[in-house]
């Protein structure tokens, strides 16, 4: 297909959300770079929204997937037949996660894995209201649009859950006044993703545990866009000494294929089975392909150096992106956000860096910041480029 039919074909047959998208005709990819079907190449600083943790077109886990297609592709619905990949990857992240994080419900997509981590504490704990943290986003199903912190992405889908209340992120006070007898739980992201990136201070993420223990509600973190060493930690909860009762993870965790998946202890996931047996169901949920493409994933991650080199690599990014147009590089890792000091300069950055060949991206709530999330693979040399490019444009400014 031509390339002019092929754009004509995208705006007329397939959705759009936004009006103004990238329009990159994608020919393949491979290590951190997008190629255009025009022969351009897009050094990538995105990685799919955190996803292509080790790159695009690992050989690791391209050949487990072709083994994985050779055997068979879909089965039978999760939780019913044995698969190899779907036992051996929810027992490789048992051995990576700490007690009582033991039991893994894979499902296809964040907000999925967030709807069962709702369903999951409503019904263990026997209660009904929920907290959530302002400017939060868990996703875009109902449940989670229901925890969403901001109120002008959900208002036009109203009405959601009742009974969700909403308090600040790292506001202690807030949450011991908000939290009851009547929690089921609190949710939040370790890392605050959609705000601009806003890191939880010294104590916030104690007290939650703290304060969930003595209410006897249970404590989730999202950790969709964090987890999977992107923070230099496999999840981001590790560098807080505190565990969470469920922990929620996804898009990094396929290294780009479609997987997500919550853990919990044996006592509170065996719910779905001994208490609402056939309550949370999902078709596709652990596919064993996309579960033997996770694996390979995780295995690289543990048995390599990758993310061990993330604070390294966090580090040259930070040395390489100073600008008088730039208020603050917020983050942790590879999980960076570039505040500009004028939020109308936004876009024509984002724009005039596509058209010098880097991929970089925005944030759902805040204008003035600039989403820099490569592959945790990216090269020194590749992260001098993209930060050059980066620089070059904020001096068209």
């Amino acid at each position: 297909m031509k390339k002019k039919e092929l754009e004509k074909d995208f705006f007329q047959y397939q959705t759009q959300i936004n009006p103004y998208p990238m329009n990159i005709i994608v020919d393949h990819a491979k290590g951190s770079y997008i190629y255009g079907i025009n022969g351009k190449k897009y050094l990538d600083f995105v990685a799919g929204i955190s996803v292509n943790v080790l790159g695009h077109g690992n050989k690791k886990i391209k050949k487990a997937i072709k083994k994985q297609v050779d055997q068979y592709l879909h089965t039978m619905v999760y939780g019913e037949f044995i698969q190899s990949p779907c036992v051996k990857l929810c027992k490789k992240i048992s051995e990576n996660t700490p007690n009582p994080l033991t039991t893994t419900y894979l499902v296809n997509s964040g907000t999925e894995a967030v709807e069962g981590s709702l369903k999951l504490a409503k019904c263990y704990t026997g209660r009904e209201e929920i907290i959530s943290c302002k400017w939060s986003y868990h996703g875009s199903t109902h449940g989670s649009m229901s925890i969403m912190g901001n109120e002008n992405y959900k208002r036009a889908f109203r009405p959601l859950l009742p009974l969700v209340k909403f308090i600040t992120f790292n506001h202690v006070e807030e949450l011991i006044e908000s939290i009851t007898e009547k929690t089921a739980c609190v949710i939040l992201e370790t890392i605050q993703c959609s705000s601009g990136i806003i890191l939880p201070n010294n104590f916030f993420l104690k007290e939650v545990r703290k304060q969930c223990h003595k209410k006897q509600a249970l404590m989730i973190l999202d950790e969709i866009q964090t987890g999977f060493g992107r923070t230099g930690k496999l999840f981001a909860f590790e560098h807080y000494e505190i565990v969470p009762d469920i922990l929620i993870m996804g898009k990094g965790m396929g290294g780009g294929m479609p997987i997500s998946g919550f853990v919990s202890s044996k006592e509170i996931m065996k719910t779905f089975r001994d208490i609402a047996p056939l309550g949370h169901l999902t078709t596709f949920g652990g596919n064993a392909v996309s579960a033997s493409a996770s694996l390979a994933t995780l295995n690289e991650l543990i048995s390599s150096d990758i993310m061990e080199q993330v604070p390294i690599k966090e580090k040259w990014i930070r040395e390489h992106l100073v600008h008088n147009e730039i208020k603050k590089l917020h983050g942790k890792g590879l999980f960076l956000s570039l505040e500009l000091k004028n939020k109308d300069k936004v876009e024509k950055v984002l724009n005039n860096c596509i058209k010098k060949g880097l991929i970089l991206f925005r944030f759902l709530f805040h204008e003035n910041f600039i989403r820099i999330s490569p592959p945790l693979t990216i090269t020194k040399n590749e992260i001098k480029k993209g930060c050059s490019i980066i620089i070059e444009c904020l001096n068209l400014l």
